[in-house]
């Protein structure tokens, strides 16, 4: 399985996200490099329709860098690079929206401030909305153009807006198109206790290449096409306070594919005390996850559960990091598909370093 050669990339990333974790440099730099690895070790069991389990293990190393001028522009470039003890043949099957063994580009886009209240973006990058696991993958990368902007209420409150379009981007040739519109509003934000509330809007179009190719997953087909049109409409609720020092947040999301004429309704429950990598210490996790069939476009929801939708499972995790430099994660994924008595476990091993 070449081992050897995976050893190798590995410890290559390593030595590479390492280093500019724990350097100090007192001149501001021309180019703010930043980045992010993971490596994951896998089992997923008792999957339907197969007789073999997933033993895995998977890098993969995000490094790139931004560059801010006096007038306002930001602009960024990053690659990613990944290795893993599969081949990229099992991608499809294993229901992956990304190739284990890959060099490729991570973002690539240039930004204008608007002041502190919004910014211009145009080009690959993150995808902008305040999302779940539900709705979006965090490891996608769609290329477009969005408008974030906000305004302050009163002292402490705050209304957002993002719009934008994108090219969905994802693998084998992806020719979607996605229009997303999302309003928020905030209170107390920036106190340790508060409340915020997001209304989404995310329209997905020509998705007839993601059928074809094998990404329709759950979904519903006729054919090589999707049975329904996906124009979600999602509610994202988040409270927070502070609980023996650490954040403890919840977060409830609801989900309406408005172009499905049934199994369209998905909803996500989560609550989370601590952050790991951001703050450091540890972090316990638990959340629950429902999706009807066509209730969310499968090939852009997070690929870290097995089934993207057409079941229910909930997800424990635990973890501890050294704030701003790694985290250890142990997840487990204990899910049912619908019309199936058996469940599919997947347990999750990741060692994080961002910077």
């Amino acid at each position: 399985m070449r081992w050897g050669r995976i050893a190798g990339c590995w410890a290559a990333m390593i030595a590479v996200a390492g280093a500019p974790a724990w350097a100090e440099d007192p001149a501001p730099p021309a180019i703010d490099w930043y980045g992010d690895l993971r490596v994951r070790g896998e089992r997923t069991s008792d999957i339907p329709g197969r007789a073999d389990d997933i033993e895995r293990l998977r890098a993969a190393l995000r490094i790139g860098g931004r560059h801010y001028t006096d007038s306002g522009w930001e602009f960024a470039v990053a690659a990613k690079l990944g290795a893993g003890s599969d081949d990229n043949a099992d991608s499809r099957r294993n229901k992956d929206n990304e190739v284990s063994n890959d060099v490729g580009l991570d973002e690539l886009y240039a930004a204008y401030g608007l002041g502190d209240a919004g910014l211009v973006r145009v080009g690959k990058g993150q995808f902008p909305l305040v999302h779940t696991p539900l709705t979006w993958d965090r490891d996608l990368r769609p290329v477009g153009a969005h408008l974030e902007y906000r305004w302050d209420v009163a002292d402490f409150d705050a209304v957002h807006l993002t719009a934008g379009y994108f090219a969905g981007d994802h693998l084998y040739g992806d020719d979607s198109r996605i229009a997303a519109l999302q309003i928020g509003y905030g209170w107390m934000e920036g106190a340790e206790t508060g409340f915020s509330a997001f209304l989404s809007y995310l329209d997905f179009d020509r998705t007839e290449v993601l059928a074809r190719e094998g990404l329709a997953r759950t979904n519903r087909r006729v054919g090589n096409a999707l049975l329904s049109e996906y124009r979600l409409l999602d509610l994202l609720l988040i409270a927070r306070t502070q609980v023996a020092e650490a954040p403890l947040v919840a977060r409830l999301d609801l989900v309406r594919n408005l172009g499905a004429d049934d199994q369209r309704d998905g909803a996500r429950l989560s609550l989370v005390w601590g952050d790991a990598l951001d703050l450091g210490g540890w972090e316990l996790g638990y959340s629950y996850q429902r999706a009807q069939r066509d209730a969310v476009l499968a090939a852009f929801a997070e690929d870290d559960w097995w089934f993207q939708s057409f079941a229910r499972g909930y997800m424990p995790w635990v973890a501890f990091g050294d704030a701003g430099r790694w985290s250890l994660q142990f997840s487990a994924f204990i899910e049912r598909r619908d019309g199936v008595e058996e469940v599919t476990d997947r347990y999750l091993l990741d060692l994080r370093s961002r910077w």
